[in-house]
């Protein structure tokens, strides 16, 4: 089924990786405060993003996208050319499947997959997209507090850790790239929750969790320049 947004008077986000976990529950929040969601999901199958266009007919639009390549992420441009959208948000991400190894045992293979689709592919994402974002809007990207290096004192998930340490360094320097223009950027932490990625032992629940992340985004809207913060709005150490 394809969805279509009918209203575009309202506020709008463009929130790549919204299929599932953190990028769904984020649509339905964004939907919950009259904001319109463009979603971007993996494959043809059904998502939890369309069960929320089901019920916010005329609200959500859903564009299938794969970070990874390349390709899509210049097809999803040339979809979405002239539109306008208050904040773009890139969710995507993934870790390796052990994530009690080193980096001296992690496989090659695996190692490049996880800084592939952490670190390089979204920003390839904010440099392809960018143009949708207006000079009052806000451009962010889903972090982690483990990209940390100053609070890195115990170690371990140390690809990932890397990954996000990664991402973190390139939104840096593009933030150094865009220095003086008026539009918000912003790393966003959002601790450890309980979701597919994080798993059920993590602390926070997603009912908790979500409506502090969005709170976060908001509250950034409208202030130039690059932080580094968790869901709290606290500043994350680099």
């Amino acid at each position: 089924m394809t969805h279509s947004i009918s209203d575009e008077s309202q506020p709008s986000v463009l929130l790549v990786g919204a299929s599932r976990g953190l990028g769904a529950a984020m649509s339905a929040e964004f939907l919950k405060r009259g904001w319109n969601v463009v979603g971007t999901v993996r494959g043809n199958g059904r998502t939890a993003l369309h069960d929320l266009a089901d019920a916010y007919e005329g609200r959500v639009e859903i564009e299938q996208l794969d970070i990874i390549e390349q390709h899509q992420v210049a097809a999803l441009h040339d979809r979405l050319s002239g539109r306008s959208f208050d904040i773009l948000l890139v969710n995507a991400g993934t870790a390796n499947a052990n994530q009690d190894e080193t980096i001296a045992e992690v496989s090659t293979d695996e190692f490049v997959r996880v800084m592939v689709t952490n670190a390089l592919a979204p920003m390839r994402v904010v440099e392809a997209l960018q143009d949708l974002v207006p000079a009052h809007g806000l451009i962010g990207v889903m972090s982690s507090g483990q990209g940390s290096i100053a609070s890195n004192e115990k170690g371990g998930h140390e690809v990932y850790r890397g990954s996000k340490s990664a991402l973190n360094q390139y939104m840096r320097s593009y933030a150094a790239r865009h220095a003086g223009e008026s539009r918000a950027l912003l790393l966003l932490a959002p601790g450890w929750i309980r979701t597919a990625l994080g798993g059920p032992d993590a602390p926070a629940s997603l009912e908790e969790a979500i409506p502090e992340i969005v709170n976060v985004l908001l509250s950034k809207q409208g202030k130039p320049g690059l932080e580094y913060l968790d869901r709290m709005g606290r500043t994350v150490p680099w």
